[in-house]
């Protein structure tokens, strides 16, 4: 079976800014592992998202994704290896918070992948090229 991402923008609340929310298989898979007040660390700027970590190649990157509501500091960062292996992208060896449950490898095809990424660029008003960021960005470990 082929996993299907779908990335939507969280809009800024009182506490964080913007950030982007990962639907896999219509679950929330931030959410559902970091626990009930957590978050996502993919900020959201007037330069739109830096997506570059997710993109996938034929290199492993762990690519760190959310944390707990008492902070990555404390708990630990929800993150995930992603790495392209011909027409799949795929996510696994996932580290979650401290008592969390992690989530299960996910598998993309990945001209639905690349098309997601590029649509939430393009949607920020960029080319399709993640570069530059502004506020906090994801942290790679």
């Amino acid at each position: 079976m082929v996993d299907r991402l779908e990335i939507s923008v969280v809009p800024p609340g009182p506490r964080f800014g913007a950030y982007l929310r990962f639907l896999v298989n219509d679950e929330d898979v931030v959410a559902g592992a970091v626990g009930e007040g957590g978050r996502g660390l993919f900020a959201v700027g007037p330069a739109g998202a830096e997506l570059g970590p997710l993109r996938g190649t034929g290199e492993a990157l762990r690519v760190e994704l959310g944390e707990p509501e008492c902070s990555g500091a404390c708990c630990g960062f929800l993150s995930v290896v992603v790495q392209r292996f011909g027409d799949i992208v795929q996510w696994s060896d996932w580290q979650v918070p401290y008592a969390e449950s992690a989530p299960p490898e996910f598998h993309f095809d990945a001209d639905q992948y690349d098309a997601e990424l590029a649509r939430v660029d393009t949607g920020a008003g960029r080319s399709g090229a993640s570069r530059g960021r502004s506020g906090p960005g994801p942290r790679r470990g």
